[in-house]
Formats: structure tokens, C-alpha cells, sequence
């Protein structure tokens, strides 16, 4: 019998959209190197797969060189190696990146994320539920399949990858959807925070997630807070200098906050941005 537990899995994080409803954050910097808790997005991506295999791929199209820098950085940091994909003339799709990576999947499973999203699920529980001849989706808050549903994390067996093309095209419309047609798709409910990052809002809502976990502001060492000021349930950034007023905010790496200043539920990515979200992001 084959057990889904006997057989090999890679990792594969899906990064190479534009994440253009996260502007103009995106101006700045990649999505997925976008920080939650000063930690890049991807970064958070590549360590939940990694405690399940130490075969990771990541693709990439958008803002690729800048995210390349990043990974050699992170490497020469953690000793940690990904395989790299980038898509060219044109990102590929969700479904379209896997099958571009097929030649280095080689008859395995698929683990996928996304990393635009953010979860603090281990996806333990995805893995025990894995087989051999089904697809299995982590959806957050929900055991029903639907378009609208939130997928944290997937398992792809090989045979449901292998004859994918590499074209740009997504994987609930070529396998999530058509595996539940056809009666071969499992949902397992996960009851654990998790946020898609798409707008400013979402991207706040995430850091605040993470503040929470700690019960405190999330402070970079590196950042310089004054005696003055006063940072309450924030995010702080390397480099940054905290003069003024910081509450429910996040302020990127090397921003400053003057004396006068307060932000409150705002996003500080340059010294040009500074958002507060709208009701409609949020």
C-alpha cells in the first residue's frame, strides 16, 4: 500500500506576482520581502516548508533581482539552499510555475504556499492528512472547497502535477477545481491565524497578528528609540528612529519618526510614504 507519509515531498513558495493591490508598498520593495514582524514574507514562507522538507524551490518574475539578492544574502546568513525559477517574459501562473519546475520535482509531491500570506500554521496537520491519490487543500477557517475559500498551504501528488504545461495559469482552475469535480479533493480546516497580504490593510493586520503573538512591540535591535518616545503594540524596523509617537503602526527599516510626530494604525515604508489604511483595505 502506498503510504502518502513513505513518499518524498518538495517545497515549492509561490512569489512571482506583481501584488499590485498592495501598492505602494509594492514601490518600495517586492511583496514578498514585504516584513511581518521584521521578517520578510518569503523568508517566513521558505521556514514553514523547510520543517517538512529541505527541498524548497521558489519562483520568481516581478521585482526577481532584487528578491535574488535577497535569497543569496539569506543563504550566506542560515547556510540554507533554495532552487530558483525565474519566469520569463511573463509570470506563469500558480498551476503554470509548478509545471515549470516539473524536470526538478521529478515524481514528487508538492507542498505549495503562497508567500504573500501570512499563517502561523505549522502545516502538520496538512501533512498527516496527505495521500497518495488526492489532493489535499489547508483552508483557513473552513472544511468546505469554494473559490473564495482561503488557502494556506496544498499537497499536490505527482500524478496531479505531471502533465501541468508551463503557461500562465492558476491552480484552482486547473487542479483544485477539477480535483473537487471529481470527487478527489480533501479540505482540512485550519482554526490558526492567517492573513492574504493583498492590501495595505491586510499587510497592517498581519504585523499586528505578530505583535500580538509576542505581547509587546516587535523592536529591532539595531532601531533607535529615544527617551521621549513612546511605541506601544508596534513593529519596528532595523535602523529605524523612534523620536515621537508609535502605536498599532509598522515603520519599515531606517525611518524615522520625528518629535512631533504620532502615528496611529500607519504604515511608514519611506520617508515619502506613510499610509493609514482605509476601512476598504482593511
Amino acid at each position: 500500500m502506498d503510504h502518502a507519509s513513505d513518499r518524498e515531498i518538495v517545497g515549492i513558495v509561490l512569489a512571482a506576482g506583481a501584488g499590485s493591490r498592495l501598492d505602494p508598498l509594492n514601490s518600495v520593495r517586492p511583496k514578498p520581502l514585504c516584513p511581518i514582524g521584521n521578517v520578510a514574507l518569503l523568508d517566513l514562507a521558505i521556514d514553514r516548508v523547510l520543517r517538512h522538507t529541505a527541498a524548497v524551490a521558489v519562483n520568481l518574475h516581478h521585482g526577481a533581482e532584487e528578491i535574488l539578492d535577497h535569497l543569496e544574502r539569506t543563504r550566506a546568513v542560515n547556510d540554507s539552499e533554495v532552487h530558483v525559477s525565474v519566469e520569463k517574459p511573463e509570470a506563469l501562473g500558480t498551476a503554470g510555475a509548478i509545471a515549470n519546475l516539473l524536470p526538478w520535482i521529478d515524481g514528487r509531491d508538492v507542498l505549495v504556499v503562497n508567500a504573500d500570506a501570512w499563517s502561523t500554521d505549522p502545516l502538520d496537520g496538512l501533512l498527516a492528512s496527505r495521500n497518495p491519490d488526492r489532493v489535499t487543500v489547508l483552508a483557513h477557517e473552513t472544511d468546505a472547497f469554494g473559490p473564495t475559500i482561503g488557502v494556506v498551504a496544498s499537497v499536490l501528488p505527482w500524478s496531479f502535477v505531471r502533465d501541468l504545461k508551463p503557461v500562465p495559469t492558476g491552480l484552482y482552475e486547473v487542479v483544485w477545481r477539477n480535483a473537487h469535480e471529481a470527487g478527489v479533493l480533501d479540505v482540512v480546516r485550519s482554526g490558526l491565524p492567517f492573513v492574504d497580504c493583498g492590501t495595505p490593510g491586510d499587510y497592517l493586520r498581519a504585523n499586528m497578528f505578530a505583535v500580538g503573538f509576542i505581547g509587546e512591540s516587535i523592536i529591532d535591535p539595531s532601531a533607535t528609540i529615544s527617551e521621549r518616545a513612546r511605541v506601544s503594540g508596534s513593529v519596528i524596523g532595523p535602523g529605524a528612529v523612534i523620536e515621537g509617537s508609535v502605536t498599532g503602526s509598522v515603520v519599515w527599516a531606517y525611518q524615522v519618526v520625528g518629535i512631533d510626530e504620532a502615528l496611529d494604525g500607519m504604515i511608514r515604508a519611506t520617508p515619502e510614504i506613510t499610509l493609514r489604511p482605509t476601512p476598504h483595505d482593511v
